[in-house]
């Protein structure tokens, strides 16, 4: 194994311009209870945006290499390890749990080798390449977490996506269509909008020109609050902002508003009336663990699920993937392949 490696380190908090490719970064070296694995690809998601700019209360040690979701190969055994041998494929939950998120609180994936605990590793089926692996750790995983695990979602249900042709909006189309819902699925472009259909979706709007929340009410009726009639089953909403009192609008009386972020802003105006009165359920969910990660692999072993990669880039690239995620130029994963 090398001394040296290539690596996309973040030096100052500021704009993705600022991260840079170095080539003499050092190659980590495994501790007890640990693994090194030979990246064989990398993905990024929006939260990679908030760690290069920096986020009120967490303190990021720099310099650090980001990227949150990784699989590769292991290279080096550490001291104590037995379940596992060099050469294993694996994908590799991101969190740590003693010292946080991996391209955090620790180095992460967007580099040609990572060190991470045993406890983090997930076998990989034969079938399944290191770029669908690494498309789902934060995306993928945390839609299934909240439709699957916390059983969110039946079939014949009608499911409005918002950010649908993100990471985690693609992961929640195709898993709603899979379980059989009606799904509307909301993007700012007309071929984001034929893609999502290409997808599965079986409605979809554009935000930019149409109002989501009226468009719900005109196609379903408006919601009853002394009956069931009108409205949509589901709203999926990690964007938040000005996006929320129009979610409530559009719920039916008994529905559920499904929140896992808030891209555009967590302190949005709100309209507690709508809460009380049409008796909406308001399910949080956070992260993933191992048995969804391992659950989607599954999936795409079996061919019942193909996850959405917009690009895949090679390292020197990386930056300019991550400023496509930021000014939302993507259609599902950047996949930097190191």
């Amino acid at each position: 194994m090398p001394a040296t490696m290539k690596a996309l380190l973040l030096k100052q908090h500021g704009d993705v311009s600022d991260l840079s490719v170095v080539n003499d970064y050092p190659v980590p070296i495994a501790g007890p209870g640990q693994v090194v694995i030979k990246v064989g690809a990398s993905s990024f998601n929006y939260h990679d945006v908030f760690t290069v700019k920096g986020m009120p209360g967490i303190k990021v040690p720099l310099p650090v290499i980001i990227g949150l979701d990784m699989a590769g190969e292991i290279t080096e055994l550490g001291e104590g390890i037995t379940d596992w041998k060099i050469g294993d494929r694996v994908l590799v939950n991101p969190l740590n749990p003693a010292k946080g998120l991996m391209g955090e609180m620790m180095d992460g994936g967007m580099a040609q080798y990572c060190v991470v605990t045993v406890g983090q590793l997930i076998r990989m089926p034969p079938d399944v390449s290191f770029v669908d692996a690494a498309s789902l750790p934060v995306a993928y995983g945390t839609a299934h977490r909240m439709l699957v695990t916390h059983n969110t979602i039946k079939a014949g249900d009608k499911v409005l996506i918002l950010g649908a042709s993100g990471g985690v909006g693609t992961g929640c189309v195709m898993l709603a269509k899979e379980m059989g819902c009606e799904v509307i699925a909301c993007a700012g472009s007309e071929d984001k909008m034929t893609r999502l259909k290409e997808l599965g979706a079986d409605h979809v709007v554009n935000y930019r020109e149409t109002d989501f929340s009226k468009w719900a009410v005109e196609k379903y009726g408006k919601p009853q609050r002394r009956t069931y009639e009108g409205g949509v089953d589901v709203v999926i909403n990690f964007t938040g902002g000005d996006t929320w009192v129009p979610s409530l609008r559009c719920v039916k009386r008994g529905g559920t508003i499904l929140v896992c972020g808030a891209t555009a802003g967590h302190d949005p105006k709100e309209d507690l009336r709508y809460i009380w009165s049409f008796e909406l359920k308001i399910i949080g969910s956070n992260s993933f663990y191992h048995e969804n990660l391992a659950a989607l692999m599954d999936m795409i072993q079996d061919g019942r699920l193909k996850p959405v990669v917009d690009k895949v880039l090679p390292l020197e690239e990386a930056a300019e993937g991550l400023r496509m995620i930021r000014d939302r130029e993507v259609m599902g994963k950047i996949v930097v392949t190191p």
